[in-house]
């Protein structure tokens, strides 16, 4: 199930709000030029889905979204709970960061927790399967997968680079709860 934690941005960093409800928590992000929207794929998917048996059943949502965002390329990421670099992953993620490009994420499984600086607030939302966040190109964030994470996303990209951060060096990220002690 998604949640939204609202956190002052700035110390002692108090936590302002929670929000369970879909659709509050979506408009809450508007402000911030964040999408988060809900797909259903219409197609059930194997038990253990390949990668193409995901893009295939996503296909229709994947094509609009290219075609409104000028995105060029797609992949799949997964990260699950043994993969043996999942602490230094972790570790990439956990900095503040901006992307030159949109970051553009639908869990297919799983969850992780972004957080999002924008207005005097972090918000930290939790993405679970069905959503698809859109952080806008230039919008300070981070991202903490958990201590265990299990998750496979669809990642949309309009440079052919990917996923480039560019660190923002304020430790913000260390003063707000990671995932484990957040919700």
């Amino acid at each position: 199930m998604t949640h939204l934690i609202q956190y002052a941005d700035h110390a002692p960093f108090a936590e302002r709000a929670r929000y369970g409800d879909f659709d509050t928590i979506a408009a809450a992000l508007i402000p911030s030029g964040v999408v988060l929207e809900r797909w259903d794929a219409g197609a059930v998917l194997p038990d253990q889905p390949g990668d193409a048996d995901i893009m295939t059943a996503y296909a229709a949502d994947i094509a609009r979204l290219k075609a409104s965002g000028g995105y060029l390329s797609c992949d799949v990421l997964r990260l699950g709970p043994d993969h043996p670099d999942r602490a230094a992953i972790r570790a990439k993620f956990l900095d503040e960061h901006v992307h030159d490009d949109d970051e553009v994420r639908f869990f297919v499984a799983g969850g992780g927790l972004f957080y999002i600086r924008a207005g005097g607030t972090v918000h930290a939302l939790e993405c679970t399967a069905g959503d698809l966040i859109v952080l806008p190109a230039g919008i300070a964030h981070w991202f903490d997968t958990g201590e265990r994470p299990d998750f496979t996303v669809i990642r949309l990209f309009v440079t052919p680079e990917g996923w480039v951060a560019r660190y923002t060096g304020d430790p913000i990220s260390r003063s707000i709860p990671l995932y484990e002690g957040a919700l």
